[in-house]
């Protein structure tokens, strides 16, 4: 049940949503209606975020976050009520990611290569060698191509 919980119900058989469901539903009230309404905003907001390079209309676009703020207002978890709040602080990036479908993933997975270097190369005591690392660890044409061993 947990790797169903984790993924998309668009990706998933009818039947094993309904199984997912009716599971949930059979639990105490108590443990599986929280998980039931926080898998249903998880998939009203992943709902929302498929419109991403379509070029969605105002309509849709606000039908669906209405969607998924409802249902996080509606709800007595205090994750969804902040998940709501960081949706609602980032609305024009994500508004702007949705419209155009560019994202900053490729400046992410770079500063993360940084920061992975410069953790391994802290205590080194020439910072001309560490910058070297960097860089060709960052390089695409010489990526992958390090060999610690």
């Amino acid at each position: 049940m947990r790797n169903r919980l984790t993924r998309s119900a668009a990706r998933m058989p009818g039947k094993h949503v309904d199984h997912l469901v009716d599971t949930l539903e059979a639990l105490p009230a108590a443990i599986g209606a929280p998980i039931l309404t926080a898998w249903n905003a998880k998939e009203d907001l992943l709902d929302l975020l498929a419109t991403a390079r379509t070029q969605p209309n105002r309509e849709d676009v606000h039908r669906l976050l209405h969607r998924f703020y409802t249902r996080c207002a509606a709800s007595d978890l205090p994750e969804l009520h902040r998940l709501a709040t960081t949706i609602e602080t980032w609305w024009p990036q994500i508004l702007a990611f949705l419209a155009t479908g560019i994202t900053n993933a490729g400046s992410e997975g770079t500063n993360r290569v940084i920061e992975t270097i410069a953790r391994d190369a802290y205590g080194f005591r020439n910072p001309e060698n560490q910058r070297l690392r960097t860089r060709t660890a960052t390089t695409r044409r010489h990526r992958g191509h390090l060999n610690p061993a």
